[in-house]
C-alpha cells in the first residue's frame, strides 16, 4: 500500500515536473521564437525625438514655432519629482521595482477580466513596456506583440537606467491637442512650465495617456475629473503627496486653456506672418523640411518686431487707400444662415469659426462682424468679442460707407459677415465703428541693413491670413524702371559718367514681331540730355541707348552679377525692366549701391542651432579679432574687418547714388519722398501701370515696395505711378526707421574729385557756381573731361544726325578696359560734355 502511494505521488510529481518543464520550455521556445529578429533596442540610448522648432526674435521673445509634434524635449532631471510620481502611480507604480514587466500587475489584470467575464479588460503594461509598444512596436492588441514587448522591456532594463526610460516616456508620450510628451501638454493646458504645475494640475496630464480624445478638460469634464481624482488617490496611497494636499487637490476644480482659465500660449505670440514663414519656406529648403519641423531648431531671427508693425502699416495704408479710391465693395464672401443667427450663443459661435482675417491692425485691430440689418441710416451689426451691452453700440453709420459707389442697401445682406474697427479722435475717444475690407490689389515690402543684409521688415501682402502668398518673395513682376540703375552702373564702369551727354530722341527697332517704338513715360521727346537727368527723369529712350551702346550681354552680366535675375534674356525690352524678378532680389541688389559696391547676402536669420545648442548656421563671417577680448580700452569698440566681395568699383557705386539721390530731390520721386537724411532711390513702373515700384536708401537702410494686382491689370486706368502709388509706402516707414537706424551723408571713396556740372546741359561751370541747374559731379582722378561743345537748346548741333537706322547698322566704337578687369567697346567721343548717339535707330 506505501508502495502504491509513494508510486502515485511520484508518478503526479513526475508529471507536474515534466509539466513545468514542458511550459517552461514551452515558454522558452516561445520567446525564443519571437525574440528573434527584434528591432534593436539600443538605439533608444540616442534616441532624438521629434521637437518643436522656434523662432526667436533679437530680444529673444518666441515669436513662432513650427512642428509636426508639438515637444518640447526636457531631460529627466529638469523634470519635476511631482510630475514623475503622478504619471507612476497613475501608469506603474512598480516602476522602480520591476525588470521591465510587472507579473503581479499581469496576473491582477487577468483575474479582474476573467472575474468581470470580459467586461472589465485593462492593460497591464509597465512604463517601460509603453515605451517600447511606442518606440519599436505596433499599437496592435495581438498577443504576439504583447509578448514582444515584454522580451523588449527587459532587455531595455539591462540596458538603460531607470530614469532615462521615464525620460523617454514622458518625453514621446501623447496626451491630446497635439501635445506630445509632458512639457509641451503643460503648456497647452495650463499655459504653465513644468514646476509651477499643482499636484491636481500633474494628476490631470497623468489622466491624459489613457485616451487622450476621451478627457477633453470640457467635452469630456466629469469623465476627466474621475480620472484625475483616481490619480491623486494613487498619489496619496503610494505616498507622494500628505493628506492634507490629497484633500486639497481633489476639492480643486479642473482649470484649463480650453476652458478659458487660462490664456493660450499661442495668443502670447504674434500671429504668424510672412516674416517668419519665410523662414520656414527659405530653412526647410536648406536643411529639409522634415527637419526643420522635427529637429528641434533655434532660430534667432533678423526681425525687429516694430518695424515689421511700421512696415505692414505702411503697406496697409497705401492698399486700402488705392482700394476705397474705386468705390467698390466686395467684403470677405463669407454669410451665416438664418439658423447661425437663431440666438446669440449661435451666431457668436458660428462667427467664431468663420474663416475670415483676424490679423489686422489697421488705426484699430480689424473685427469679424455680422449684419444683422440693413437701415436707411445704419447698418446693424454684431461684432465678435462686444458685448450686447457694450456702451460703444452695434452699428456702422452711413456717413462712414459714402466711399462706397451704388445703392447702399444693395451692397449688403443680413447674414453678411464684415469687418469692422473702432474710428477715435484725437483723444482716443470712440467714435463709431467703421466698415472695412481687404483690398482686391496687393504688394510687398522689405526693409533691410545696407551693410550686413540683415532684413528688419517684410510684408508680403494686406493680411497673412487672408493670402499666404509672399508677394516680397514669391511674386515674379517686371520692375519696370527700377531696373535701370543696372544699365547706369554698367554704362558708368564701361566709361561714361553722369554728364555724359545720350540723346532723347524716337528710336525704332526691327523686331520678329515687328517695329517697336518706345517711347517715354510722356510721350514727350527731350534731346541732348545728361546721364544723370535721364535717371532722375527716368527717360526710356536714353535707357535703351545706353543699353545698345554697352551691349545688352554686359548689362545681363551686370544684372546677374548682382543678383536680380539667374540668367538674363539679352533683349533691349529688357533694359526697361520687362523681365520679371522679385522684390526680394531687388532690395538686395539696391543695398550694394548703397554700401559702395559691396556684396550682400540678404538674411531673414542671424544663426541656427541644433536641438543640442550647437549652432548650425550664421550668417555674419565678418572678422573681429578683439571681440573675444574681456575688456577694451574706454570708448573703443571691437575692430570689424569685412569680407566681403566687391561687385562694382566704389566710385562708380557713388556715382551712381549721387544720381538716384537727385531722383528722390527733383525726380519722379520728389513729391512724395521727403527725409531729414540723405536718400537716393528709383521709381519703377510698367505698361499700363500694372506693376509700381520704389526702392530707396539711406547710408543705413535699403527698403522697397511694389503694388499691383496679383492677377497683373492696370491700375488707376493705366495711370498709376511708382511715385505716387509706392512712394508713400518707402515715406511712412523709413520716417520711422530712421529715428531708430538714423543716416549720414553717402561715404565719398577716395580716388575721385568734384566739378561743378550745368545738370540740363552737361557744360562745366566753375566752382563757385550756384543755382537749382548746378550739380557736383564726382569724377574718377585722371578722367579728364572734355569741354569746348556748346549747345543751343534743340537739334541745332545734332541736326545732321539720323533719327533712327537699321538694326545690326553699328558704328565702331572704342575699346576700354573696365574697372573689373574685362575689355568693353563704347561708342566713339562718350565722354564728358561731348554727344553719343546711344544706338540711334
Amino acid at each position: 500500500m506505501i508502495r502504491f502511494v509513494l508510486s502515485f505521488f511520484g508518478a503526479i510529481f513526475t508529471l507536474i515536473t515534466l509539466s513545468v518543464a514542458v511550459i517552461a520550455l514551452s515558454i522558452g521556445a516561445v520567446f525564443w521564437i519571437y525574440g528573434r529578429d527584434l528591432p534593436s533596442h539600443e538605439a533608444l540610448a540616442s534616441y532624438q525625438p521629434k521637437t518643436i522648432s522656434r523662432i526667436y526674435s533679437g530680444e529673444g521673445r518666441i515669436i513662432d514655432e513650427f512642428a509636426q509634434e508639438r515637444r518640447l524635449f526636457t531631460p529627466a532631471s529638469e523634470i519635476p519629482d511631482l510630475v514623475k510620481e503622478a504619471f507612476i502611480s497613475a501608469e506603474d507604480k512598480n516602476f522602480y521595482q520591476h525588470h521591465g514587466y510587472d507579473m503581479r500587475g499581469m496576473m491582477s489584470a487577468a483575474f479582474d477580466a476573467v472575474k468581470s467575464r470580459g467586461k472589465n479588460v485593462r492593460g497591464a503594461s509597465t512604463i517601460t513596456q509603453q515605451v517600447m509598444k511606442n518606440f519599436l512596436l505596433t499599437g496592435d492588441r495581438k498577443l504576439e506583440r504583447k509578448i514582444k514587448e515584454i522580451i523588449l522591456a527587459s532587455r531595455l532594463e539591462e540596458t538603460l537606467p531607470k530614469d532615462k526610460i521615464l525620460e523617454l516616456y514622458l518625453n514621446e508620450i501623447f496626451l491630446g491637442q497635439n501635445s506630445y510628451g509632458v512639457t509641451a501638454a503643460a503648456q497647452t493646458y495650463f499655459n504653465k512650465p513644468l514646476s509651477q504645475l499643482s499636484p491636481a494640475e500633474a494628476a490631470t496630464l497623468a489622466s491624459m495617456p489613457k485616451a487622450p480624445s476621451d478627457f477633453h478638460p470640457v467635452r469630456n469634464h466629469d469623465r476627466l475629473l474621475a480620472r484625475r481624482d483616481y490619480v491623486l488617490r494613487e498619489m496619496h496611497e503610494n505616498g507622494y503627496i500628505d493628506d492634507g494636499t490629497y484633500a486639497a487637490s481633489v476639492a480643486e476644480p479642473i482649470r484649463s486653456v480650453q476652458g478659458g482659465d487660462y490664456p493660450a500660449f499661442r495668443s502670447t505670440l504674434p500671429p504668424r506672418d510672412y516674416f517668419t514663414d519665410e523662414i520656414r519656406r527659405q530653412l526647410s529648403q536648406d536643411f529639409g523640411e522634415d527637419e526643420f519641423f522635427t529637429g528641434g531648431f533655434t532660430v534667432r531671427a533678423t526681425i525687429e518686431p516694430q518695424m515689421q508693425a511700421d512696415a505692414a502699416m505702411a503697406l496697409r495704408h497705401a492698399l486700402e487707400k488705392f482700394d476705397r479710391t474705386l468705390g467698390k465693395w466686395r467684403g470677405t464672401g463669407k454669410s451665416l444662415t438664418e439658423e447661425q443667427m437663431a440666438d446669440e450663443a449661435t451666431w457668436r459661435d458660428a462667427l467664431r469659426n468663420t474663416g475670415v482675417p483676424r490679423d489686422i491692425t489697421l488705426g484699430h485691430e480689424w473685427l469679424p462682424a455680422v449684419v444683422f440689418n440693413v437701415a436707411d441710416q445704419t447698418l446693424d451689426i454684431g461684432i465678435e468679442g462686444v458685448p450686447t451691452d457694450d456702451a460703444r453700440g452695434h452699428s456702422v453709420p452711413r456717413s462712414d460707407i459714402q466711399w462706397l459707389r451704388g445703392d447702399f442697401k444693395a451692397n449688403f445682406k443680413r447674414g453678411d459677415v464684415v469687418l469692422v474697427r473702432e474710428v477715435t479722435n484725437d483723444s482716443g475717444a470712440f467714435v463709431n465703428w467703421s466698415l472695412r475690407q481687404v483690398p482686391e490689389v496687393e504688394g510687398g515690402f522689405m526693409a533691410m541693413d545696407v551693410n550686413n543684409g540683415r532684413v528688419i521688415a517684410m510684408q508680403g501682402g494686406f493680411s497673412y491670413q487672408a493670402s499666404v502668398f509672399n508677394r516680397a518673395t514669391q511674386a515674379s513682376r517686371q520692375p519696370g524702371s527700377s531696373f535701370k540703375p543696372f544699365v547706369y552702373a554698367a554704362a558708368l564702369d564701361s566709361g561714361y559718367t553722369p554728364a555724359t551727354i545720350v540723346i532723347d530722341a524716337p528710336i525704332e527697332l526691327k523686331t520678329p514681331e515687328g517695329t517697336w517704338r518706345p517711347t517715354n513715360s510722356s510721350n514727350q521727346y527731350y534731346g541732348p540730355t545728361p546721364l544723370r537727368t535721364g535717371i532722375e527723369q527716368s527717360r526710356n529712350l536714353m535707357t535703351i541707348r545706353l543699353a545698345q551702346e554697352i551691349g545688352m550681354d554686359v548689362v545681363a552680366e551686370y544684372a546677374e552679377r548682382f543678383g536680380v535675375y539667374d540668367n538674363m534674356g539679352t533683349y533691349l525690352a529688357n533694359a526697361l525692366g520687362s523681365e520679371e524678378t522679385t522684390l526680394y532680389k531687388m532690395v538686395a541688389a539696391y543695398a550694394m549701391f548703397a554700401n559702395g559696391g559691396e556684396r550682400v547676402e540678404p538674411t531673414l536669420v542671424d544663426r541656427v542651432q541644433d536641438r543640442n545648442g550647437h549652432t548650425i548656421y550664421r550668417h555674419d563671417h565678418r572678422i573681429c579679432n578683439e571681440c573675444r577680448e574681456p575688456e577694451l580700452p574706454a570708448g573703443q569698440g571691437p575692430d570689424i574687418i569685412s569680407n566681403s566681395q566687391r561687385v562694382m568699383n566704389a566710385i562708380t557705386a557713388y556715382q551712381l547714388t549721387s544720381m538716384m539721390e537727385g531722383v528722390v530731390q527733383r525726380g519722379t520721386a520728389a513729391r512724395v519722398v521727403h527725409l531729414p537724411v540723405p536718400t537716393a532711390g528709383k521709381t519703377g513702373t510698367t505698361n499700363d501701370a500694372r506693376d509700381a515700384w520704389f526702392i530707396g536708401f539711406t547710408s543705413n537702410l535699403v527698403a522697397g515696395c511694389y503694388i499691383g494686382y496679383d492677377n497683373p491689370r492696370p491700375m488707376m486706368n493705366g495711370h498709376g505711378y511708382g511715385g505716387t502709388l509706392c512712394g508713400p509706402v518707402f515715406q511712412e516707414f523709413m520716417t520711422k526707421a530712421i529715428k531708430e537706424y538714423g543716416g549720414a551723408s553717402f561715404k565719398v571713396p577716395p580716388g575721385g574729385h568734384f566739378i561743378n556740372i550745368d545738370r540740363f546741359t552737361g557744360a562745366r561751370l566753375p566752382d563757385g557756381a550756384s543755382g537749382n541747374n548746378v550739380v557736383a559731379e564726382y569724377f574718377r582722378d585722371g578722367e579728364e573731361p572734355i569741354f569746348g561743345v556748346a549747345y543751343d537748346g534743340g537739334f541745332a548741333m545734332g541736326s545732321d544726325l539720323p533719327l533712327y537706322r537699321e538694326a545690326g547698322d553699328a558704328q565702331r566704337g572704342q575699346q576700354i578696359i573696365t574697372s573689373t578687369g574685362e575689355t568693353t567697346t563704347i561708342a566713339p567721343k562718350a565722354n564728358f560734355g561731348t554727344l553719343s548717339s546711344g544706338g540711334l535707330y
